[in-house]
């Protein structure tokens, strides 16, 4: 029961909270965050009807398709989080716009409907629209990208309000804020905090890997490779810290193998001891 409300309660704050950005700055100023907020937002402005409104209606039967292809409990949070979501717009609607200069309502509306939607995702929910769409297609043909799909969805979408509403601009500063959406949704669920993997390939490994230990207080793996040009068997000490770190490692290993060879590349998502859980 508590993690039930704890999901209701992301999803329902995410849902208003995307509502806010949505109303409040790209309504306002006719630009598009894609998918059926997009589509509502050009029967918004050709024949008046309420955007929230709109998007319940065109979810009716993705919320159909969706019962039978996703299930019963997913698709019921999607419709809360979506009727939220829908009357919120609604509400705002009716406030002052922050802004009307479509710069500045394209990048802080982009950032906080992306906060917005990650609540609601952090939730194991959706707002509906395509993101639902994009999963069922996925039902249908797993070998299909979801994202892919998204991306389509999204460019249709825009294309479709520069058509009818008839500005090229409105376009270009949608997009800005569709990418700020996807870039936010990144940074919240990997974090801003990256850490970094590193590979050390040298004879000095156990001399490396014990300063690793003592100095930066991280541990090491040691993996067996072998060198396809060299014939030779090699061991790698792997290591994964933050990116802080990072130059220090670098920089002992250096030292102590003035032939040393390092790889380092990011580590999106870290589990376990020294890290998240």
């Amino acid at each position: 029961m508590k993690k039930i409300m704890k999901e209701y309660s992301l999803f329902i704050l995410g849902s208003m909270i995307a509502a806010m950005g949505t109303s409040l700055f790209l309504l306002p100023n006719q630009l598009s965050s894609g998918g059926f907020s997009g589509i509502a937002t050009i029967l918004y402005y050709l024949f008046n009807i309420p955007m929230g409104t709109t998007i319940i209606l065109l979810n009716i039967p993705v919320f159909i398709l969706a019962f039978i292809r996703e299930g019963k409990q997913f698709v019921l949070k999607t419709i809360v989080a979506t009727f939220v979501f829908s009357e919120a717009i609604n509400f705002f609607e009716k406030i002052e716009p922050v802004t009307n200069d479509k710069i500045l309502a394209s990048v802080y509306g982009g950032i906080i409907i992306g906060i917005g939607l990650a609540l609601v995702f952090k939730g194991k929910s959706s707002t509906g629209g395509t993101d639902l769409i994009a999963n069922i297609i996925v039902t249908y043909n797993n070998e299909v990208s979801i994202g892919n799909v998204l991306q389509i969805l999204d460019i249709i979408v825009v294309i479709l309000n520069i058509i009818f509403l008839g500005e090229i601009e409105i376009g270009l500063y949608s997009a800005i804020a569709i990418f700020l959406i996807n870039k936010m949704l990144d940074l919240i669920f990997e974090g801003i905090n990256f850490s970094k993997m590193i590979y050390i390939v040298s004879n000095e490994y156990e001399a490396i890997a014990d300063v690793i230990n003592r100095e930066i207080k991280r541990g090491a793996t040691g993996l067996y490779g072998k060198g396809m040009y060299t014939n030779e068997e090699k061991m790698i000490v792997m290591c994964v810290a933050k990116r802080k770190h990072i130059i220090k490692i670098k920089e002992i290993s250096k030292q102590i193998d003035p032939n040393v060879f390092v790889i380092v590349t990011d580590a999106r998502e870290v589990y376990g001891l020294g890290f998240k859980s």
